[in-house]
């Protein structure tokens, strides 16, 4: 079951439209001060929780919620400011979709959650999806070879060393090019646009590499 902890109740109801969809049951819940008591009594896979609540905020929820459980979080919120999104992941969020969003994109985000969720607590290391061979140049997505030039297969290692973490572009550009060539920013979405394509290619659907708006990128592995 996945609660919804969110205030609009338009929006609320399109959530709850679409992940019902894609075949997940949902609860909803409008005020933070029931946040609570709720994913006491409910324990739900997973929380979409608002940051801007009536009663309690969502940091301040998802901060208690902390205290007592390791329920993926994931933060909805319209205040795109640097310091609200690390902050949210600092209480112990998962991930964070800002507002306003693609309800796909959204129901997305809770398969990739959940899927690693129920990965690590099977013992299953999602690293295993993605195998890169330095010494042959190669990679496997889910088994498949993938058909890169060296800078992918660079931007791909970058990625993949990082374990998850967000990599700026300034630190993707210097592990481009062995030349230390002059590019721009947008080489970068350049390249990560057609990693994106080989991706899906392999595994349609799964959005692997992550644009975090104003910081960068990192790799998913679901």
């Amino acid at each position: 079951m996945i609660l919804i902890v969110e205030d609009e109740p338009k929006l609320a109801s399109l959530v709850t439209d679409y992940l019902q969809a894609a075949h997940f049951e949902t609860e909803h819940i409008a005020d933070g001060r029931d946040a609570l008591a709720a994913i006491r009594a409910k324990k739900p896979e997973l929380v979409l929780l608002d940051l801007m609540l009536p009663g309690r905020d969502g940091l301040e929820v998802c901060r208690e919620l902390r205290t007592f459980s390791d329920v993926p979080v994931i933060m909805l919120t319209a205040r795109v400011e640097e310091i609200d999104r690390l902050i949210g992941l600092e209480m112990g969020a998962d991930d964070y979709i800002c507002k306003p969003f693609s309800p796909r994109e959204m129901v997305a985000r809770v398969k990739a959650i959940l899927r690693r969720a129920n990965a690590k607590n099977n013992g299953l290391p999602a690293q295993s999806l993605l195998e890169i061979r330095p010494e042959h140049h190669s990679a496997k997505l889910d088994g498949q070879l993938l058909s890169l030039t060296p800078v992918e297969f660079r931007l791909l290692q970058a990625l993949a060393a990082a374990d998850g973490n967000i990599l700026s572009r300034e630190h993707l550009l210097n592990h481009l090019y062995a030349d230390h060539r002059v590019v721009t920013d947008r080489t970068v979405d350049s390249h990560i646009k057609n990693l994106r394509r080989k991706f899906d290619a392999v595994m349609p659907g799964h959005d692997l590499i992550r644009s975090i708006y104003g910081v960068g990128y990192k790799l998913e592995l679901n």
